[in-house]
């Protein structure tokens, strides 16, 4: 039993080595889509997941379409996690295994992969003032993964 945190392209090393902290606290699966924004043995992405690196389910795919190849043939439910999305987080009921998707730091996922999708796009309510355009991505994942674990009684979790 795991939710599956999904990364696309990340850029920032911190924000990657605490969502694989979160991942490794909550049994979670962290999934890497390359090109990375850095190396995977980077000192910051590795300080920012303290000692917990050895506890991460670590999946490294090579693009987005060998992701994709993997686990849509598998029919596996998959949320996009976006500004743009109708609805919000927490009208989604989350189930074991669902893959949830966070895009680039700078750019989010790609238009017209969410186009394709939107009826799986979810977002976070924020306010109106649409120079702040987004949350940190390491606090958005928090946010909803611990939606989506609360849903689920959190599995395995004390």
């Amino acid at each position: 039993m795991a939710l599956h945190i999904v990364l696309v392209e990340p850029e920032i090393p911190p924000n990657t080595g605490n969502i694989a902290r979160s991942c490794a606290a909550t049994g979670s699966v962290l999934h890497l889509v390359k090109p990375l924004g850095f190396s995977i043995d980077d000192k910051s992405l590795k300080r920012a997941g303290l000692d917990y690196w050895p506890f991460v389910r670590l999946e490294v795919h090579e693009s987005l379409g060998e992701f994709l190849d993997k686990y849509e043939r598998q029919g596996r439910r998959m949320f996009l996690a976006t500004t743009k999305a109708k609805r919000n987080y927490a009208q989604v009921d989350f189930r074991d295994e669902d893959m949830i998707l966070f895009g680039r730091e700078t750019a989010g996922l790609p238009a017209e992969f969410i186009k394709e999708r939107e009826e799986n796009a979810i977002r976070i309510p924020m306010g109106k003032d649409t120079r702040l355009r987004s949350l940190n991505l390491a606090n958005s994942v928090n946010i909803i993964l611990f939606e989506a674990l609360r849903q689920l009684d959190f599995p395995g979790l004390k």
